[in-house]
């Protein structure tokens, strides 16, 4: 979605768009493959309104989304609530009040200030809000997901998920890699 600063009103801009399920499924196999599938579109509401220096955007929006749970490999289902207000700042507004670019371009490169933190660049006529959409669904997404708090996981012998029962292995098995270990005697 590509909106022009000209369409912005006084009272702002509020949009409604459907996140379609390609686009979200784009979004997080973009830089590596998460492993998190959407489950279906979202409905995204964004507020855009001018300020001094900018722009300032504000967007929700929740996501369905599936990933394998870290212990027992079943899907897990998450609704991701997404909320975010951006700044943004035009280049030619950043680049009049710095004095050279260059250097501010430079400074902004390699320090990361607190107070910038949620402040994002654009031209000055066009926003795409696509590319700060996907960076939000991104930053919202747990760390590793459980299909429950006390899953049991897999057995590390025959693979059966011990949520649906004890396996037939024998609690005493020893890894063959720490074998030779039982052998062993202390004096």
């Amino acid at each position: 979605m590509v909106v022009t600063v000209d369409q912005i009103r006084e009272g702002g801009l509020s949009l409604d768009e459907t996140l379609p399920e390609s686009f979200l499924g784009h979004a997080l196999a973009e830089v590596k493959d998460t492993g998190f599938r959407p489950d279906g579109p979202a409905l995204l509401h964004v507020k855009l309104q001018k300020t001094g220096s900018g722009v300032l955007l504000r967007g929700s929006t929740e996501v369905a989304v599936s990933t394998p749970c870290r212990r027992c490999l079943a899907d897990v289902h998450l609704r991701l609530p997404i909320s975010f207000t951006l700044n943004l700042i035009s280049r030619a507004a950043l680049a009049h009040g710095a004095g050279d670019e260059d250097d501010e371009a430079a400074e902004r490169a390699g320090t990361f200030d607190l107070e910038r933190a949620d402040e994002e660049l654009f031209d000055g006529r066009t926003i795409d809000v696509d590319p700060l959409v996907r960076e939000q669904v991104l930053l919202a997404l747990p760390m590793q997901a459980s299909c429950r708090e006390d899953c049991k996981g897999l057995c590390g012998g025959c693979g059966k998920n011990l949520n649906e029962g004890q396996c037939g292995c024998a609690a005493d098995r020893v890894d063959p890699r720490f074998a030779q270990l039982k052998n062993f005697k202390l004096n």
